[in-house]
């Protein structure tokens, strides 16, 4: 059986993608253990399914397709950084997303039950829109993890830069030694307000 490695996700634009690659770049100033996203890679994730059996995936695109017809498209904007589970042990590095955050909830609610009528599990955790910048390895010292959490402290504010998601894709993510290859398996188009 072959399977695919997917994820519901909207894209970046290219200057949001750049904002986020000078961060990461404040932040490795002191080479910190952090295995970092690749600006291009970047995205904000709904819904990460895992290995999944191959088949399922055009059924997936047409639950996508179905769970978000009529909805609009959203208005997102960087706010501050951070990490999970907070910035005094960061194991996740990340940007956050303010914006039209009420609707982008009904949008992952609306998700969560297409991918639970396939018979997906919920996702037990909270959403809480982010985009990550980095994972912080295992091998982390503690003196590494509190100049890794100044450092987040220290970022200044993102620019005021505001996107419009106007789409949510299903990705397929092939891992490969150079990082992650995506490819766009299905997409589902929010209508513009007029």
């Amino acid at each position: 059986m072959e399977t695919y490695r997917l994820f519901i996700a909207a894209e970046l634009p290219p200057d949001v993608k750049a904002m986020l690659g000078a961060a990461q770049e404040r932040l490795r100033r002191d080479n910190p253990p952090v295995k970092w996203v690749a600006p291009a890679a970047m995205h904000l994730t709904l819904r990460f399914l895992g290995e999944i059996d191959a088949t399922l995936a055009p059924r997936l695109g047409a639950e996508l397709q179905a769970a978000l017809d009529g909805q609009r498209a959203l208005p997102l904007h960087l706010t501050s950084a951070g990490a999970f589970p907070n910035d005094r042990r960061p194991s996740v590095l990340w940007a956050g997303v303010g914006g039209a955050l009420a609707a982008l909830g009904a949008m992952y609610a609306a998700v969560e039950s297409a991918v639970a009528s396939l018979g997906f599990p919920r996702e037990s955790r909270p959403f809480r829109a982010h985009l990550t910048l980095g994972r912080v390895r295992r091998e982390v010292s503690m003196a590494q993890q509190q100049r890794l959490g100044e450092a987040l402290r220290a970022l200044p504010a993102f620019a005021p830069t505001a996107w419009t998601v106007d789409r949510i894709v299903l990705f397929r993510s092939q891992l490969d030694r150079g990082g992650p290859i995506y490819t766009e398996i299905a997409h589902s188009r929010l209508q513009i307000a007029d």
